[in-house]
């Protein structure tokens, strides 16, 4: 039946656990507007100069162009009252020239910021998947991969945005402004003083309108992270969210999120259009005030209709840029809130590093060594206590322990996804964090208990890290791992797309993929976790078999919980609260009676029972 609504009140907003979660991993860090323009305009606007500067340039042509209409139009009215047709066409062709020159230099400015913003945007984006490619794996894990999707989607273009309104619309919009006031000025200076003093009540209510339109941008960005995180995570899971009849629970969640972004985008809005009636209506009180002194001076003979009519219409044709530099400041500011989620990510610096002159790793053995090695979590928490392990070449070595040991830890210390608090560990005599990442992780194959597939080929996933390898190579390596013969019988063989993470295949089937990637790349050291977990009993035979002809002359660390997997390895080192209780042979510590004893005849490590049993089925294990 499903559940009642307080029984899925308990499930965890996005909004609560997602931003929680994620703000650990990648804080926002508060700059101003003009530290973020000052690193936009130098990291990112700077190569494209020449672009800018040919942009700016338009934006000039046409604020000058703009300034001169009030002046054509001061001509225009004064050659109506006169008799000087000759000048009145003039007049008229000069209006021609400038309203030509206006659209021209508008989209020579738009067109070259348009490619500016969008070279701004690849770049961006392009930086952080590098940062993020390159990041450490801890750190990765611990951010929420919505948070990452929505800096993609939504950060960096905001952040072309701002660039590009700073650009256009600031530099093209002041320097209209600029111009006008300028023609005011020569037009009559006692109205342009009084035109003008509506200019700093618009700057600053604008400057307080734009950390109201930051901070409800902020939270807007914020919520679209979440709304990318439950969207994502429940498209993820939804064979768990339909067998445990929880659609209901993933919609008011998804709902509840929606509702915070429609609610926080709203507040940015009306923030930033506040801008617009604001200046108008300044400018309105600006207006009102030159017609009625201007008008008395054209009544007194101070002004001619040309001078008042001229004035007028620059202060009218100020008004449109000027409520654009209002809005233009907002949107400078939602672009700094963009900016303030990005840099972190931009920011970031691995700790997983290789010295300076670094040398690529040379096996010769394949010999792992692992002395007096710690690892403490990034809080603190001790999770492996002094270690020491020893592989010889062509020697397995399986660890098994109960849920939380530290097993994969010590598994995931040889190919540096870690780094030891403590100790080290040493392929050959050579220090793993002396040596160069690409060579340290051509070293080795990794099988992992949860196999993930790209949404590729089965050719291109068995492949993917030896991209030089043939056809028969390939099939080869398939046979081996006991998967050529469901390959071949798929609508499509090796050309068959697996879906999204291998979702067309069943789960012993993405396995033997996975080991026949491994395979594939014949490395020297082999690093097993829980490498048949997925597999039923007759395929597990056969990837097993391949798997003991493959780890010969080959230093193999391996994670099981059956007995099949391990009880013939070299050495078993049976590990608890991080450290190494027991180790020995399989008979041998059976013999002992200790932990291994109790573990072997326990769930954790049983052996596979006998008859058919279904392909697809996740093998009940212990945690690492």
């Amino acid at each position: 039946m499903p559940n009642t609504t307080n029984e899925t009140s308990s499930r965890p907003t996005a909004k609560g656990a997602g931003s929680d979660a994620t703000s650990a991993a990648l804080p926002t860090v508060d700059l101003s507007l003009g530290e973020v323009i000052s690193r936009m305009a130098q990291e990112y606007l700077k190569p494209h100069w020449k672009l800018a500067a040919v942009a700016l340039l338009a934006s000039m042509v046409v604020a000058g162009a703009t300034g001169a209409v009030p002046v054509l139009i001061k001509h225009a009215l004064d050659n109506i009252v006169g008799t000087d047709a000759w000048m009145l066409l003039l007049v008229a062709c000069a209006a021609i020239a400038a309203t030509t020159v206006q659209a021209i230099g508008t989209y020579v400015a738009r067109s070259n910021m348009a490619t500016i913003g969008q070279l701004i945007v690849s770049t961006v984006q392009k930086q952080m998947f590098s940062r993020i490619m390159h990041a450490d794996l801890a750190w990765v894990s611990r951010t929420h991969s919505g948070r990452f999707l929505s800096s993609f989607l939504y950060d960096a273009n905001r952040i072309r945005d701002s660039i590009t309104v700073t650009v256009i619309d600031l530099g093209q919009n002041l320097f209209t402004v600029i111009a006008l006031i300028g023609a005011m000025f020569w037009l009559n200076w006692q109205l342009a003083l009084i035109g003008s003093t509506i200019i700093p009540f618009v700057g600053f209510l604008v400057r307080r309108l734009g950390r109201r339109t930051r901070k409800a941008t902020q939270r807007n960005l914020e919520g679209s992270g979440d709304l990318t995180a439950v969207i994502s995570e429940a498209l993820k899971g939804i064979r768990v969210v339909k067998a445990y009849d929880q659609e209901e629970t993933e919609i008011s969640r998804a709902s509840s999120t929606i509702d915070h972004v429609r609610t926080t985008a709203l507040k940015a809005i009306r923030s930033r259009n506040m801008a617009s009636p604001i200046t108008g209506m300044l400018s309105g009180i600006g207006i009102a005030a030159v017609i009625y002194f201007g008008g008395r001076s054209v009544q007194t003979g101070f002004l001619t209709i040309g001078d008042l009519g001229g004035f007028l219409s620059a202060m009218l044709l100020a008004y449109e840029p000027l409520k654009k530099l209002a809005n233009t400041q907002t949107l400078m500011h939602e672009g700094a809130a963009a900016a303030s989620r990005i840099f972190p990510i931009l920011d970031i610096e691995p700790s997983i590093t290789v010295p300076s002159g670094a040398k690529p790793l040379t096996v010769t053995d394949g010999n792992i060594r692992f002395e007096n090695v710690h690892f403490h979590y990034g809080d603190g928490t001790p999770a492996l206590n002094g270690i020491d392990i020893e592989i010889p070449k062509g020697h397995t070595v399986a660890l098994v322990g109960p849920s939380g040991a530290g097993k994969s830890t010590i598994l995931n210390l040889v190919p540096r996804f870690y780094d030891p608090t403590e100790g080290r560990i040493l392929i050959d005599g050579q220090d793993v964090r002396s040596v160069t990442l690409s060579s340290l992780r051509a070293a080795s194959s990794l099988v992992t208990q949860d196999p993930f597939l790209f949404d590729d080929t089965i050719r291109a996933n068995i492949a993917y890290g030896t991209s030089h390898a043939t056809d028969a190579e390939i099939e080869a390596a398939a046979r081996n791992a006991a998967a050529h013969d469901f390959i071949l019988a798929l609508p499509e063989g090796y050309d068959t797309i697996v879906g999204e993470a291998g979702f067309k295949l069943s789960g012993g089937q993405r396995q033997r993929i996975a080991i026949a990637r491994a395979m594939l790349k014949d490395a020297a050291i082999l690093l097993l976790d829980e490498a048949t977990s997925a597999l039923d009993t007759a395929s597990e035979l056969q990837v097993q078999s391949a798997l003991t002809r493959l780890m010969q002359g080959r230093t193999t660390l391996v994670i099981a919980h059956r007995l099949s997997t391990i009880k013939h390895a070299n050495m078993i080192c049976v590990i608890d609260a991080g450290r190494v209780v027991e180790r020995g042979t399989h008979d041998e510590l059976v013999a002992k009676g200790g932990l291994y004893a109790e573990l072997s005849r326990s769930q954790f490590i049983a052996e596979p029972a006998p008859g058919p049993v279904k392909d697809d089925p996740a093998v009940a294990v212990a945690g690492e």
